[in-house]
């Protein structure tokens, strides 16, 4: 049989190395915790994402007028140009040029010929 100080030493030793498990785990559930309730974002919003400037990515501004003001500009100074055109001078997608220049042609702005627009 053991001497009793040994048998305390080895239980001492087991329990502390029990403990540290534990700690590790409960600071494992606090940050799960943490992160189910604070600072909680509407449906949608990625991580990181922030209202404000701090920290956070900027989001690129356009410069200088809304689409429609650059596609008249870009029908005036290229008459014939295509909505695919006119979608890679403004970095956007053609799909979203259709419906902008869909707008300018009901205004009496432009009109289509084909594939191609002209100013009205």
């Amino acid at each position: 049989m053991p001497p009793a100080s040994n048998a305390v030493a080895e239980a001492t030793d087991l329990l502390r190395a029990r403990l540290r498990e534990l700690d590790g785990e409960r600071a494992k559930l606090e940050r799960a915790l943490a992160s189910l309730t604070e600072g909680k974002r509407g449906p949608g919003r990625p991580r990181g994402s922030t209202s404000s400037s701090k920290g956070g990515t900027r989001r690129r501004t356009r410069r200088g007028g809304t689409r429609a003001e650059h596609a008249l500009k870009l029908i005036g100074d290229r008459p014939g140009i295509s909505a695919s055109g006119i979608a890679k001078e403004l970095r956007i997608k053609p799909n979203y040029m259709y419906r902008v220049l869909s707008d300018l042609i009901k205004d009496g702005k432009v009109r289509k010929d084909g594939r191609s627009y002209h100013p009205a």
